[in-house]
């Protein structure tokens, strides 16, 4: 049985994008810079399709995760930076087009039901409504011996975290300044502590790979 794993880009001031949030910037105002040392990586381009790229530690990094996991968790505003009814969801097909870099099943944590939409190059895109633990069943079933990638956002991180199911921590932390928008951590967690031991560091162009395995 694989764990559950968030594996996810973060600014030294603690944010996962930036403010200002649009359909035309996702990220947010200067989110793209938290993933500028992923968009360059060969093992980042290839499965979105893309040739060329750059090989160094990170690529490593990026590999491993790749290659470990079997399914992916996500939210809906991940999904499509929408809410509401799919009808009004001007992105309801989400961003990655006909061939999303996923390559396996993804969930969709949302509260409006849909059917399963299936992609070129074995991705799916399953639409839960009835909370986190669901979600994460049907994961792990779809995953077999793989891990589960919790794949954001920010507030489906804490739910999971929250609910003492995360097992696994990867954060990249990039060296800048957001000064806004949507912090991974928030004090809403709850006042209980959260116990994280830490398994790896790694240093790389850009960026500094951290791995802790959470101590429940």
């Amino acid at each position: 049985m694989g764990m559950l794993t968030l594996d996810i880009s973060m600014s030294l001031d603690g944010f996962i994008a930036g403010p200002n949030q649009t359909l035309e910037e996702p990220l947010g105002k200067g989110g793209d810079g938290l993933h500028e040392w992923a968009f360059v990586l060969k093992s980042w381009r290839e499965p979105h399709g893309l040739s060329g790229g750059e090989t160094n530690t990170s690529s490593e990094v990026l590999e491993e995760a790749l290659r470990n996991t079997g399914a992916t968790v996500m939210g809906r505003r991940m999904f499509s930076g929408g809410a509401g009814g799919w009808e009004d969801d001007p992105n309801a097909d989400a961003w990655w087009g006909d061939d999303p870099p996923f390559h396996h099943p993804v969930f969709i944590l949302t509260h409006h039901a849909r059917e399963t939409v299936t992609k070129q190059g074995g991705t799916t895109f399953t639409f839960v409504t009835d909370g986190i633990e669901a979600a994460l069943e049907q994961a792990k079933a779809a995953a077999g011996d793989k891990d589960v990638a919790v794949a954001g956002g920010a507030n489906v991180a804490q739910q999971y975290l929250k609910a003492g199911l995360l097992d696994e921590l990867l954060i990249h932390l990039v060296p800048v300044f957001l000064g806004g928008g949507v912090r991974l951590f928030e004090n809403h967690l709850g006042p209980d502590r959260l116990g994280l031991e830490s398994t790896r560091v790694i240093e790389s162009p850009g960026v500094t790979h951290l791995r802790y395995r959470v101590v429940n």
